[in-house]
């Protein structure tokens, strides 16, 4: 755990007691903070009984508290949080920022911001891993992994690795990164923001928060590029990033399967200018690229049966993101004559009303198998361009795709949305199909969580 005598005898309100609340009350009770805690669930106060005060701040005068924590997936936008807390003068913030003001006590150490719509997840963790894989010692935390505060700090020249989506950003005010990146931005999390130029102005604010750190901007898309030219007008030190920086520096080849497909080759060029910026030499950055093995939810293979792949791509939460799961299956004069092989399923939450990206791959699928709240757009707009299978649940598009799939094929659960429908999150909604898999195909090893991450 992380603690500060920057937190002691100061007053601080947590709302939410998931893994970040619960990681900062805990953290800052350790450094002698007072804190009030509250979250509507029982069993999340449970650990706190006795330990702090349990009431909900929106019923309070926060008069005299030095702030408000709450956790990323509270939105300010329409929260009654907000509007309490900044009457009183008092900012709200999430775990990110509390890190932050604990940076001064901890040992000399280097700290690494990624974000991006897509593609920050794997760029933080095969940045970890190439750290790791070279002997510098270093976490993996924020929008990933563990809660950063519930790790233990590290020795001297240590590297924290932070994946920071926008909702964490819009919550920190003063992290100063080292080296802060930008995978790419497109739209996604609308509901939260007045509008796409909100969005991504929640993005640059990491880079604005640099007093003299590099930034690294994968200057791909416009949105991405616009901020690179402004970061640049500035006279900030700026290194854009293009997908052809690997094939540059001799690094295209002998990556792991794992970083395949062209948005991963945007993910491990991100990585590499990180990596290059902490002083790693390419040999070093090569051997952790060959012996990535991916992660769980995003293009995880989960078995082979019959001759048929089954992919969970559960992390695929928009249309940008699932577009690169279906280019990365295009068909093969070789199997079964070159016809489309993906079997699709899609649908969830919808986060935008078109296929967007998507649109441009549908050549490669078979067949759509539309679930959940978006099953029914989905649907219509398909219809007429590959076979539609209306579905509803996850386990009926599994079963009729098992059952329409011949060798050489594939069936993608790559959704192109979020998952609040009817799972907690992606993950749940990852092991789901992982399970259904297994019954659908009496494949027994098909609910196991280790990562087979893996692109043909």
């Amino acid at each position: 755990m992380i603690i500060s005598p920057a937190f002691a005898g100061q007053r601080y309100a947590v709302l939410g007691l998931a893994r970040s609340g619960a990681a900062a009350a805990e953290a800052l009770i350790a450094s002698g903070a007072e804190v009030i805690a509250w979250d509507r669930q029982d069993v999340a106060r449970e650990p706190f009984e006795g330990r702090c005060r349990l009431i909900d701040p929106l019923e309070l005068d926060l008069t005299g508290l030095a702030g408000v924590i709450v956790s990323p997936g509270v939105p300010l936008n329409t929260h009654p949080i907000g509007p309490h807390a900044w009457h009183y003068g008092l900012p709200v913030i999430g775990d990110i920022e509390l890190f932050a003001a604990a940076r001064d006590s901890l040992p000399p150490h280097k700290v690494v911001g990624i974000t991006g719509t897509n593609g920050k997840s794997t760029t933080t963790a095969l940045v970890h891993h190439i750290l790791t894989e070279a002997g510098v010692p270093c976490v993996m935390g924020g929008n990933i992994g563990e809660p950063i505060l519930a790790q233990a700090s590290l020795a001297e020249g240590g590297v924290y690795v932070l994946e920071l989506s926008s909702f964490q950003i819009d919550l920190t005010f003063t992290l100063d990164c080292d080296v802060a990146a930008l995978t790419n931005i497109t739209p996604d999390h609308l509901d939260r923001y007045a509008g796409f130029e909100a969005y991504a102005a929640s993005k640059e604010r990491l880079f604005q928060m640099q007093t003299s750190g590099t930034a690294l901007i994968c200057d791909e898309d416009a949105p991405s590029a616009a901020i690179a030219d402004r970061l640049a007008a500035e006279g900030k030190p700026l290194v854009r990033i293009t997908t052809n920086d690997l094939a540059v520096a001799g690094l295209a080849d002998g990556r792991s399967p794992s970083l395949a497909g062209p948005h991963n080759a945007q993910n491990a060029a991100v990585a590499m200018a990180i990596c290059r910026a902490l002083g790693l030499g390419d040999a070093r950055i090569a051997a952790g690229l060959a012996s990535y093995r991916g992660l769980p939810h995003r293009m995880e293979r989960v078995c082979d049966v019959k001759g048929v792949s089954y992919i969970n791509d559960s992390k695929a939460t928009n249309a940008a993101s699932a577009a690169p799961a279906l280019a990365a299956f295009p068909p093969d004069p070789a199997i079964n004559g070159g016809a489309p092989r993906i079997h699709w399923i899609v649908g969830g939450l919808p986060k935008e009303d078109g296929l967007g990206a998507c649109d441009d791959h549908l050549g490669n699928v078979a067949a759509a198998y539309t679930v959940g709240e978006a099953g029914p757009m989905f649907a219509d707009l398909l219809e007429g361009q590959v076979p539609v299978e209306r579905c509803e649940l996850i386990s009926e598009a599994v079963r009729r795709a098992e059952a329409a799939a011949r060798p050489g094929e594939v069936v993608l659960l790559s959704p192109a949305c979020a998952s609040y429908d009817q799972f907690r999150d992606y993950e749940k909604r990852g092991h789901h199909f992982r399970q259904m898999v297994g019954v659908i195909t009496g494949c027994e090893t098909c609910d196991d969580t280790a990562s087979r991450s893996i692109l043909p």
